[in-house]
């Protein structure tokens, strides 16, 4: 810390090229934050997609419809805990820009499937004896200030009731919050019941099953029962992890961790690049400076290691603002919750951030400080004079 002074005052020999330096560090490093969080936002849902639990869809499109009474006959299939169906509904609310997903479900067995969505037990008892009851998720209850008791008027493109209308009201009995980081609170899920009594055709279909296995490393062979169990019937399924069935979802939009890699390399190039050059070139200008402290005692170790802090002070300071606004920032909440209802840095993420900044500061470096501890007090003073 005593050369601390030493070090500072070589940073403010050239306050403009510091500045941009640090500037483009703080960008690089801001991107760097929501990009990540961008990743596990379109991601978000493989890494928290239960290891004992199938998603069973029409084996043509997720938008065919399956028979409700599927059910009982999954329960019967050895190694088959449980079958939970749910249906796109594609509620509208007050706005097509106020998106987020609802669908109808059996709250019982919609929560034991589920148990990382958590919800006070009086308001599941609730939930249970309103039939238009439906729960809510956090984000989406603070993004439009909904409140328990309030009734929330949905917009149906798909479903019409037997009233002849596409407007379906439901009281909000709960809102929910996830029992980890990355689960899903903008969905709003209402009694399938209700839904199925009301709606005005497709009685007795569902959009898709949630089944949860007796055996992880089971999954292929219980996937490959329960499409053999309704091959050559009108509705064929198609059974599949959990993990995987998210996972092409996201890869509809591309390969997201490629593209998140990609973009940062050529990002942090250039940084590297900026950087590089920055300290090549300030080093340059003080020859005659590292040869006088030669001169009056510092050893050549010493000398580098001065220079080595100079860049790894300018990349901590550029990079862990950049780190730090971002993180805050993101801990806001997401700008778009229909769209990225999952937005967090995550740990991992934020911890090889820090470690990006420290081995920035050391490539960019240790070049020019490796240059100073081999230069010579007499070709020092040389080059200076």
């Amino acid at each position: 810390m005593k050369f601390f002074a030493l070090v500072w005052s070589n940073l403010k020999r050239n306050k403009l090229r510091t500045a941009l330096t640090l500037l483009s560090i703080f960008i690089a490093f801001l991107l760097y934050g929501f990009l990540g969080a961008i990743r596990t936002s379109l991601a978000g849902g493989i890494t928290l997609a239960g290891e004992d639990r199938l998603v069973v869809r029409h084996k043509v499109s997720l938008i065919q419809l399956l028979p409700e009474a599927y059910k009982n006959r999954m329960e019967r299939i050895e190694g088959v805990d449980l079958a939970v169906y749910q249906t796109w509904f594609g509620g509208i609310y007050q706005d097509p820009k106020n998106f987020f997903p609802n669908m109808p479900v059996d709250p019982t067995e919609f929560l034991d499937m589920f148990p990382e969505i958590v919800l006070p037990e009086e308001q599941i008892e609730e939930w249970k004896r309103n039939r238009t009851g439906a729960i809510i998720g956090r984000t989406t209850a603070d993004a439009y200030d909904l409140q328990v008791g309030d009734r929330i008027p949905l917009q149906s493109p798909i479903w019409q009731n037997k009233n002849g209308g596409n407007t379906w009201e439901f009281d909000i009995v709960g809102i929910f919050d996830g029992g980890e980081s990355n689960t899903d609170t903008t969905p709003l899920y209402f009694r399938y019941d209700y839904f199925d009594e009301a709606r005005a055709f497709g009685e007795g279909q569902v959009g898709w099953y949630s089944v949860r296995v007796s055996d992880s490393d089971r999954t292929a062979e219980i996937a490959a029962a329960i499409d053999a169990e309704f091959a050559n019937s009108p509705a064929e399924t198609k059974a599949e992890a959990e993990g995987a069935f998210v996972q092409g979802f996201a890869q509809q939009v591309g390969d997201i961790g490629a593209m998140v890699t990609a973009v940062l390399s050529a990002v942090f190039f250039t940084i590297l690049l900026v950087a590089g050059n920055t300290m090549a070139q300030a080093v340059r200008e003080r020859t005659e400076e590292i040869g006088v402290l030669k001169a009056m005692g510092f050893t050549d170790g010493l000398v580098m290691i001065v220079v080595l802090a100079e860049s790894c002070l300018i990349a901590a300071l550029g990079g862990l603002l950049g780190l730090g606004l971002a993180a805050l920032i993101i801990s806001g909440g997401s700008p778009m919750p229909g769209v990225l209802p999952i937005f967090y840095l995550p740990n991992s993420d934020l911890i090889l951030g820090i470690v990006l900044v420290l081995g920035l500061g050391v490539v960019t470096g240790i070049v020019p400080a490796v240059q100073s501890m081999r230069l010579r007090i007499s070709d020092a003073l040389r080059r200076g004079g």
